[in-house]
């Protein structure tokens, strides 16, 4: 079982930054692919960002590439997302999610945090 936690959401101004992060709970954190999705206002939940168990390979959506960086830690079970040049259109709410490979947690995560707001101000 795994269990995740988001954290570090907020308000910001458009062409700034936050860092989100994902403490994780579970046995088995260094063998799962994690990843960040978000949900905006009125419309269905996106991939974002995904990094392998073990890091070396990372994955963005077109929308956020060179802009966002999702990293982990496997000694302290976190994950993160560094969000930086923000847009309006960034605001949702994200969420953190898991898998035991890399394919699931692009497509259908087995494991869902509750969420952290987001929201850009222009």
């Amino acid at each position: 079982q795994v269990q995740l936690a988001e954290s570090g959401g907020g308000l910001v101004q458009a062409g700034g930054s936050l860092r989100l992060s994902c403490d994780v709970s579970g046995r088995t954190f260094s063998s799962y692919a994690m990843g960040w999705f978000r949900r905006a206002p009125g419309k269905e939940r996106n991939f974002i960002a995904a990094i392998t168990w073990s890091g070396e390979r990372t994955y963005y959506a077109d929308s956020v590439k060179g802009r966002f960086t999702i990293d982990r830690d496997n000694a302290n079970k976190m994950v993160y997302l560094q969000m930086n040049n923000l847009k309006s259109e960034d605001t949702a709410v994200y969420y953190c999610a898991a898998a035991p490979n890399t394919n699931m947690v692009l497509t259908t995560p087995y494991y869902w945090g509750q969420g952290t707001q987001v929201t850009v101000s222009s």
